[in-house]
């Protein structure tokens, strides 16, 4: 098993075909696995099995993954959580909805399952890499915690998704330092994984919203830098 540590996976598609096909790929790859067919039977075992992953089929009856990938976001414990979107469009407004709500990665059916793994090992392998010794960043009145994924600011907690959360400590880690969209792109989501610049855009502004506009500054025509005043 390729596994050190074995990682949890929750498989969201209304296919049974799929979802045997991924189970079995994934279990033989040493993943703990758990299926769902739609989305609110997905919300209520991942409340429960609180997965490391969550491959996730965007057209599905009932609820769709979009909506199902916002309800996700909203649980605590799944900040940490990757998701992964599963989908047979390939039109840019289905990705552009994805990363919107917080996906990690964007994969287009037909699925092959030997570059499904290889997709979910880069993903588990590069968090694995973003230890830092700095994990603790205090800056005015607002502390970013990598180790808890959680931010206060003036002692008050604020909820970020994983994304925004990343963004927003790559960022504080390099204050003054302006960085591209193609930068942030490359740091946060890595190069394996293809986002839009316009992506970037979204998450910035999702972070605003949350935590104020007084510390992220856009530089026209160059990309975000974190502001120290």
């Amino acid at each position: 098993m390729g596994n050190k540590q074995m990682h949890k996976v929750l498989v969201v598609d209304d296919e049974e075909p799929i979802l045997e096909l991924l189970k079995y790929n994934l279990e033989k790859g040493g993943y703990d696995v758990k299926t769902a067919s739609d989305g609110s039977k997905a919300v209520d075992i991942a409340k429960r099995f609180v997965p490391d992953l969550v491959l996730l089929d965007i057209m599905m009856p009932k609820m769709d993954g979009v909506e199902t990938c916002r309800l996700l976001r909203d649980i605590p414990e799944l900040q940490k959580t990757f998701v992964v979107f599963l989908t047979a469009r390939s039109e840019e407004y289905s990705e552009v909805a994805a990363f919107d709500v917080g996906a990690d990665d964007y994969i287009t059916k037909p699925i092959k399952p030997r570059a499904l793994m290889s997709r979910i090992s880069a993903l588990f392998r590069r968090d694995s890499k973003k230890t830092s010794p700095s994990s603790l960043i205090t800056i005015g009145d607002l502390t970013i915690d990598r180790t808890s994924y959680t931010i206060k600011i003036n002692e008050k907690e604020v909820n970020l998704p994983k994304k925004e959360f990343e963004l927003l400590y790559f960022l504080a880690q390099n204050p003054n330092k302006v960085f591209s969209r193609e930068d942030l792109l490359q740091n946060i989501w890595g190069s394996d994984v293809y986002v839009l610049a316009r992506t970037v855009d979204v998450h910035i502004r999702k972070v605003r919203e949350k935590i104020g506009d007084d510390y992220i500054t856009t530089v026209k025509g160059v990309g975000y830098k974190f502001s120290l005043n």
